[in-house]
C-alpha cells in the first residue's frame, strides 16, 4: 500500500526541488513518478493524481535536459533573430511558435545582432544545448557556423532569404527580386531620380544591388545614391536620412526605404519640408508592417508573407523530428508589392 501524503524533508543548504522529493510526498518511487509525469497513461488514476498533486505542492519542474539526453529528444526548438526590438520578424515567430506548439514543442529564442561573431557565438550556445531543430533568419553566411552546423546534425531551416547552397532546408524569398520589382514599380510611376536609404546589414545590401541593377536595365543613367543607416532602423534615421539625401540630391523623386520604419520616417519629414507625396516625391518601403495601410498617405511597401514562412518552418523541423522524409527542401514564397498612396 503506498504511503500516506507528507511533506519533503528539507535538505541542509536548500537547493532545488527533486523528483525524489515528489516521489516521497505522493508516497510512491521515484520510477512511478517519473512515469507518471512522461507517460501518465501507464499509470493508475488514484496514483497519478497524487503524484500531480505532489508537483503542485512542491512547486517541481522536470528537468527536460536529463529526459532529453536519455531520449534524445529535447522538445525545443531555438530559432535567431536579428533582433526583437523591431516588428518586422515577430509575425514569423508567432506563426512558429504556434506551429511547434501544436506538436508538443517550445519555441527558445535568440537576438543575434546584425553582426556575424555574434551570430557564430550564440550558435555555439544554442547547439551546445542541442535542440530538435534551429530556426535561422537569414542565410548562414559564416564558414565556421555553417561547419557547427552541418556537424552539430541538428535539423536546420533558413529563413527569409534564398540560396542555391542552403545548410539543410529552406524557406523564404529573393530580396534581388523583390528589389528589382519595386524598382519596376517606380519606373512605371514616371520616377527617374531615384535614392536608396537603406539599413546595413547584409540582406538590405542585396535589395540595394538589385535595385540598381533593375534601375540600369530600365534605361535610368542618372546615378542612385544610397545612404546607409545602422540596422535596426528606426523612424528617426528614416527622417534624417530624407534630410541628408535631399541636401545632396535634391532633385530626388522617388525613395525605396529598406524597412517601414525608415518609410514613415522619410514620409514624416516630407510632411514637415511640405513635400507633396507622391506628387513631390515617391515612397516605397519593405514589410508591410501593421501601420503601414494606416498612414497619410497610406505606405507603398513590399509584403512578405512572415506567417507562411513561420509555418514552413515548423513543418520543417516537426517532419524531420518525427523522422519523415523533407523531399522539397528548398521553399519560395515569393512577395508582392502593395501598392498606396505614397508612390
Amino acid at each position: 500500500m503506498d504511503e500516506p501524503l507528507t511533506r519533503p524533508r528539507r535538505r541542509r543548504g536548500g537547493g532545488a526541488i527533486t523528483l525524489g522529493d515528489v516521489a516521497r510526498l505522493a508516497g510512491v518511487s521515484p520510477i512511478t513518478a517519473s512515469r507518471a509525469l512522461n507517460t501518465p497513461e501507464q499509470v493508475a488514476k488514484e496514483t497519478l493524481e497524487r503524484v500531480r498533486d505532489a508537483v503542485a505542492r512542491t512547486g517541481y519542474v522536470p528537468n527536460r535536459l536529463a529526459g532529453g539526453l536519455a531520449s534524445s529528444r529535447s522538445r525545443l526548438v531555438a530559432a535567431v533573430v536579428p533582433t526583437i526590438a523591431g516588428p518586422v520578424f515577430m509575425e514569423m515567430v508567432q506563426s512558429l511558435t504556434h506551429g511547434l506548439d501544436a506538436a508538443g514543442y517550445q519555441l527558445m529564442l535568440g537576438q543575434s545582432g546584425y553582426t556575424a561573431s555574434r551570430e557564430d557565438a550564440l550558435l555555439d550556445a544554442i547547439i551546445g544545448r542541442r535542440p530538435d531543430g534551429i530556426v535561422l533568419t537569414g542565410i548562414m553566411h559564416s564558414a565556421e557556423g555553417r561547419k557547427r552546423l552541418l556537424a552539430s546534425g541538428i535539423p536546420v531551416v533558413e529563413t527569409w532569404d534564398l540560396t542555391p547552397t542552403p545548410i539543410d532546408m529552406l524557406v523564404g524569398f529573393s530580396h534581388t527580386d523583390a528589389a528589382a520589382a519595386v524598382a519596376r514599380h517606380l519606373h512605371a510611376k514616371g520616377r527617374r531620380h531615384l535614392a536608396l536609404l537603406s539599413g546595413d546589414d547584409e540582406r538590405a545590401e542585396r535589395r540595394n544591388r538589385g535595385f540598381i541593377a533593375e534601375a540600369r536595365a530600365l534605361g535610368i543613367e542618372a546615378e542612385i545614391p544610397v545612404l546607409r543607416v545602422p540596422a535596426p532602423t528606426t523612424l528617426r534615421s528614416g527622417r534624417d536620412g530624407l534630410a541628408q539625401l535631399l541636401r545632396t540630391s535634391p532633385e530626388v523623386d522617388g525613395v525605396f526605404c529598406s524597412s517601414d520604419l525608415l518609410a514613415l520616417g522619410v514620409l514624416t519629414e516630407a510632411a514637415a519640408r511640405g513635400l507633396a507625396v507622391p506628387g513631390r516625391l515617391s515612397i516605397v518601403g519593405f514589410g508591410d508592417l501593421a501601420f503601414a495601410g494606416d498612414t497619410h498617405p497610406a505606405l507603398s511597401t513590399v509584403r512578405i508573407d512572415g506567417t507562411g514562412i513561420g509555418r514552413q518552418a515548423a513543418r520543417f523541423i516537426v517532419d524531420r523530428a518525427a523522422g519523415r522524409a523533407v523531399v522539397d527542401k528548398v521553399v519560395d514564397l515569393g512577395f508582392q508589392v502593395i501598392e498606396r498612396g505614397s508612390s
